[in-house]
C-alpha cells in the first residue's frame, strides 16, 4: 500500500512538473511567440494533456471517456481510440466504431492477462470493403493498489508501427496514472465524509440525556424557556447532522456552538461563563464542516464539567491579514501533556489521568487530520495545556483556498 502510494505521489509530481512546464511555454508564447518547431510541441503535447487530465482525474466513466479519447488520440496520433472499463467499451473516437466488438473482447484478454497487445489486419476480420482499419494496440490502464481499471486502444490504418506501441504504451500508463490519483481525490473525499461522520457519532448520548433532562425541568416552571430549548436543540442536531458540504462558514458554525452553549447553560446556570471575541471581518471564513464545534464542546466536557465552581470558555477568532486565528480555550481541569501527545498518536483509550479521554483525543486528532489534509500540515491544530491549568487549542485557517467553499 505504502509502495502504491508512493508511486501515485511520484506521478502527481511528474504532472506538476508538466503543469509548470505548461505554464512556461504559456507565457513564452505569450511574450515572444513559440520560436521554435520543439517548443511549438512541446506546448501542444503539454496542451493536449491538461485537457486529457481533467475528465480522467474524474474517474473512468462514460462520459469522461468520451471527453478524454479524443485527446487521448491527439496525443498517440492514432486514426481510432477508444477507451473501456474491465468489462464494457465506453467511448471511441475515430475510426473503428463497426469493430467495437472485437476490440472490446481485445480489451477484456488485456485487462485479464494485464499484458498489453497488438492486433493485426488477421486478428480484425471485417465485412466491409472500404473498411480502413489494419491494426491496433491495446495496453492496460492501470489504477491504483496495483489494480487494472480497464484498458485504451490506438486504431490505425496500416500495420501497427514501433512508434505507434511505444506511445500508445507510454499514454495508457500516463491516463493510468490520472485514474490512480482520481481515486485517491476519491479516497481522500470518503475519509473526509467518514471523519465527519465520526464526529456526528460521538455526539454524547450523556449530552443529549442532560440536555432534554434541563429542557424538562422547565416544562412546569417555565414553559416559555423550555419552548425556546427545545427550539435550540432542534436546530443544534439538524446542523450536526446535515447531509451535504465538507465546509461550512465561521458564522454558521459558530451559530450552531451558540445553541449548544444555550442548552449546556440551561444546564450548568451560572457555573458555566462564555467569552466571545469574534471580528466581523472573518465570519464569512470558511473552514472544514464541525471543526470548531467539536473545540468547544471538549472545553465544556472534559475541562469543566469536572471542575468545581465557576468555569469559563473563551472563543476568539482574530484577523490576521490573509488568515483567520481562532482559540478556544477552558480554565477547567486540563491534562497530562504527555497523556494528550500519546492519547492523539495512537487513538487509544483511557490511562487513568484526570484528564484522558479518549473521545477527547479522537476529537482533536479528527479536526487535526482535516485541517493538515485540506489547507497543508502547517495548519493543525496547536494544543497548551497542563493538568489544573486549563487547556488552549488554537488553529489557523486561510481566508482563501483553492477548491474550499461553503456548502462543497
Amino acid at each position: 500500500m505504502g509502495g502504491n502510494l508512493s508511486a501515485v505521489l511520484g506521478v502527481f509530481a511528474l504532472v506538476t512538473a508538466l503543469t509548470a512546464a505548461l505554464f512556461a511555454v504559456g507565457r513564452l508564447r505569450g511574450r515572444r511567440g513559440i520560436a521554435t518547431p520543439g517548443q511549438r510541441a512541446t506546448y501542444e503535447v503539454l496542451h493536449t494533456a491538461g485537457l486529457a487530465a481533467e475528465p480522467l482525474r474524474a474517474g473512468l466513466n462514460p462520459a469522461g471517456a468520451a471527453k478524454a479519447a479524443r485527446h487521448l488520440r491527439t496525443l498517440i496520433g492514432s486514426d481510432g481510440l477508444a477507451l473501456t472499463d474491465t468489462d464494457e467499451l465506453l467511448a471511441l473516437d475515430g475510426r473503428g466504431a463497426h469493430h467495437g466488438e472485437q476490440l472490446r473482447a481485445a480489451a477484456r484478454r488485456v485487462v485479464t492477462s494485464e499484458r498489453s497487445t497488438v492486433l493485426g489486419e488477421s486478428e480484425l476480420p471485417c465485412d466491409r470493403i472500404d473498411c480502413p482499419v489494419r491494426g491496433a494496440v491495446v495496453a492496460p490502464l492501470g489504477s491504483a493498489e496495483g489494480r487494472i481499471a480497464g484498458a485504451l486502444v490506438a486504431v490505425t490504418d496500416g500495420a501497427p508501427a514501433p512508434g505507434l506501441v511505444q506511445a500508445t504504451l507510454e499514454t495508457a500508463h500516463w491516463a493510468g496514472s490520472q485514474l490512480a490519483l482520481a481515486e485517491l481525490d476519491s479516497s481522500r473525499e470518503r475519509l473526509a465524509r467518514a471523519e465527519i461522520r465520526a464526529l456526528r457519532a460521538q455526539i454524547s448520548p450523556h449530552f443529549i440525556y442532560n440536555a432534554l433532562t434541563a429542557i424538562g425541568s422547565f416544562v412546569r416552571t417555565d414553559p416559555e424557556r423550555a419552548r425556546e430549548l427545545i427550539l435550540e436543540f432542534a436546530e443544534f442536531t439538524r446542523y450536526s447532522f446535515r447531509a451535504h458540504g465538507e465546509f461550512t462558514t465561521l458564522a454558521e458554525e459558530l451559530r450552531s456552538i451558540d445553541r449548544y452553549l444555550t442548552i449546556e447553560r440551561a444546564r450548568f446556570g451560572d457555573r458555566l461563563q462564555v467569552r466571545l471575541q469574534i471580528a466581523p471581518e472573518v465570519l464569512p471564513v470558511t473552514l472544514p464542516f464541525l471543526c470548531l464545534q467539536p473545540l468547544v464542546e471538549n472545553a465544556v466536557r472534559h475541562g469543566l464539567s469536572r471542575k468545581p465552581g465557576t468555569g469559563m470558555v473563551s472563543i476568539e477568532a482574530r484577523d490576521a491579514g490573509s488568515e483567520c486565528h481562532i482559540t478556544v480555550e477552558d480554565d477547567g481541569v486540563g491534562m497530562d501533556p504527555a497523556t494528550l501527545t500519546a492519547g492523539i498518536a495512537e487513538l487509544a483509550g483511557s490511562t487513568g489521568d484526570p484528564g484522558d479521554d479518549p473521545g477527547q483525543h479522537v476529537g482533536l486528532s479528527n479536526v487535526d487530520e482535516r485541517l493538515r489534509s485540506v489547507f497543508g500540515d502547517g495548519f493543525g491544530l496547536v494544543v497548551e495545556t497542563d493538568l489544573g491549568s486549563g487547556t488552549k487549542v488554537s488553529m489557523r485557517v486561510p481566508k482563501f483556498h483553492p477548491g474550499v467553499r461553503a456548502g462543497a
